[in-house]
């Protein structure tokens, strides 16, 4: 009859004669290996495995860092510059109602002082409402020196007491909201003087 525990069976001549496997205990040849002899092995892939969850988790943490900055950023910058297409849009009737007032002359104004006045009032009301919301204007002078970045050449030519790169006629003013630039003023640019 065979025995109904296997463990506890007699070793037969074979697997006495069999050398014990280092780090298995005598009673337990190889059945269980000695936790000790395999610490040192299973420390170090415990570690390895530790020091890349603690890489993944700093990544993320770093990713999650630079999102909430970059959402910040994007809120920020909605809140400034969210305004940005329609002021550029509201500029043409700015300078539709400039040119309004530049043409009226002195006739016009007697005639219908009514009209020149509402004309007057809605130019500064829109200029009041832009200036509010952060859109300034740009309005060189003649003899300032011409700026790239906020300036736009529509034209150079030689005019006499003006030295290369002045400006020396404002065509349309420009805007920017707070540092964007909406619309670079146009400008006539003196070249070399003339003789």
């Amino acid at each position: 009859m065979a025995n109904p525990n296997p463990q506890h069976a007699p070793k037969t001549e074979d697997q006495a004669a069999q050398p014990q496997a280092p780090g298995m205990s005598e009673d337990a040849a190889g059945y269980h290996e000695d936790p000790l002899a395999i610490g040192d092995a299973r420390i170090a892939e415990l570690e390895a495995e530790r020091d890349a969850m603690r890489d993944r988790v700093m990544r993320a943490l770093a990713d999650a860092e630079n999102s909430r900055k970059r959402a910040e950023k994007d809120r920020r910058d909605g809140m400034m510059y969210g305004g940005a297409k329609l002021s550029r849009d509201m500029l043409p009737v700015y300078d539709s109602l400039t040119r309004a007032m530049e043409a009226a002359t002195q006739d016009t104004r007697q005639a219908a002082p009514g009209l020149v006045e509402g004309v007057e009032l809605t130019l500064r009301e829109l200029a009041n409402i832009l200036e509010k919301h952060g859109v300034e204007r740009i309005n060189p002078e003649p003899g300032d020196m011409f700026d790239p970045h906020l300036h736009q050449a529509m034209f150079e030519a030689p005019v006499p007491n003006f030295t290369a790169g002045q400006i020396i006629q404002v065509m349309t003013v420009g805007f920017r909201l707070h540092e964007q630039l909406l619309r670079p003023a146009q400008v006539g640019v003196s070249s070399s003087p003339a003789k």
